[in-house]
């Protein structure tokens, strides 16, 4: 696998995490430095840890993941989605924000997000890369990860001043979006 190849991989994988990213900055008003690293480090970790367990675990469990690695993302990112909308309506008049702080929503999101690197690394065992184009690929994946969730969160940030209290039910519409969207393609 060349250099560019490997970044190809590593920018495609992070799109979820653009995506969920952005729901998540828009529904936190202000996020510190603090915060918001404790946010993108668990995205970018879960991200490039799931590459290397899916390159460690090999074909031995290909087919026993590809069966239903996209109903157990959908099923994450509807439970999440499925909150924030339940949250939208039961706000009687008080703006409830989704916070991706919440330890348990941040690891659901975060393993949601990144399902699909797992397969990605079980294909990787496939093609014999030797450890040192692993250790790259799995560096290459946690940067642009990394990246996703920074930018996302704050462009996330500026949709949520505009959207105001809409934000949990948008985002929650969006978050079962990318859950089907994810299934659609695995079963279509």
């Amino acid at each position: 696998m060349t250099l560019v190849e490997i970044l190809l991989l590593a920018v495609s994988l992070c799109f979820d995490t653009l995506a969920v990213s952005i729901v998540g900055g828009a529904c936190l008003a202000e996020i510190s430095a603090w915060k918001r690293v404790k946010i993108i480090l668990s995205f970018a970790l879960f991200q490039a840890g799931f590459t290397f367990v899916g390159w460690a675990l090999g074909s031995t469990v290909n087919r026993i993941i590809e069966s239903f690695d996209h109903w157990v993302a959908f099923i994450l990112l509807s439970y999440i989605g499925g909150k924030m909308l339940i949250d939208a309506f039961r706000q009687d008049g008080k703006v409830e924000k989704v916070d991706l702080l919440n330890t348990k929503t941040l690891i659901i999101s975060s393993v949601a997000t990144s399902i699909d690197a797992l397969a990605v690394g079980i294909s990787l065992s496939m093609i014999q890369m030797n450890i040192g184009r692993i250790f790259l690929t799995v560096a290459a994946v946690g940067l642009f990860t990394a990246l996703a969730a920074a930018l996302g969160l704050g462009s996330g940030e500026k949709f949520g001043r505009l959207l105001g209290g809409k934000c949990n039910f948008i985002g929650g519409l969006i978050l079962i979006a990318i859950g089907i969207k994810i299934l659609l393609e695995h079963l279509l």
